[in-house]
């Protein structure tokens, strides 16, 4: 692992438990987008990419799933997606999104449990850099895709170190062999940090809900 260029990042990667992360979060929030900027790091920012490759801009509302700071909704906003809501833990990053007048709704909760949203809500969820170490589980996809419509999209990250060892893997063959799912597309391996951290590789899925 390559030496940590900011404190925050290091806080966040040494968390073992929900609180300790939701710590090191609420602590790093007023510095996150200055300090992770200056990284390199680019995935709130393709995730757009994915998005509009996928998704019609009038399909309906999209949920950021773990929006942090809110650093991709104004660029789909810019591409033409009218309806984003947002979803993190962390109230003080909600603080940060909400400034960003791109979301219609933000709303606290933690991917990995029951989710307030309706079957079939969403149009397509995005998330990226959440599907990582230490922070949401590969049972929080379960919630999402319930939450998203027949014939929606699931567009997200995962990090290399726990594609197969926290058993994403596993959860995306369940959910399709359930019937729930079938996989669009699969990217290689690319760098979340274009700057800095040259070890932390990530892969994007797109898959279509059924």
């Amino acid at each position: 692992m390559s030496e940590r260029m900011s404190e925050g990042l290091e806080k966040v990667y040494a968390a073992r438990t929900a609180d300790g992360l939701a710590d090191a979060y609420s602590t790093w929030s007023a510095d996150y987008d200055r300090e992770t900027l200056s990284l390199g790091y680019c995935l709130p920012f393709v995730v757009a990419a994915w998005v509009a490759r996928h998704v019609p801009r009038d399909a309906g509302a999209l949920l950021d799933a773990g929006c942090g700071t809110g650093l991709s909704g104004p660029y789909l906003r810019a591409l033409g997606y009218g309806e984003i809501e947002g979803l993190d833990f962390s109230e003080e990053m909600l603080a940060l999104a909400r400034q960003r007048g791109a979301y219609s709704t933000l709303t606290r909760a933690a991917l990995g449990g029951p989710l307030p949203y309706e079957d079939g809500r969403f149009a397509a969820f995005f998330s990226t850099g959440v599907f990582t170490e230490g922070h949401a589980p590969a049972s929080g996809l379960d919630e999402l895709v319930r939450a998203t419509r027949a014939g929606g999209h699931a567009v997200f990250t995962v990090r290399d170190v726990v594609l197969e060892r926290d058993g994403f893997r596993a959860k995306f063959a369940e959910i399709e062999r359930a019937g729930r799912w079938r996989p669009v597309e699969e990217s290689p391996s690319f760098r979340a940090f274009a700057i800095a951290e040259p070890d932390v590789l990530v892969q994007a899925f797109v898959f279509e809900v059924l």
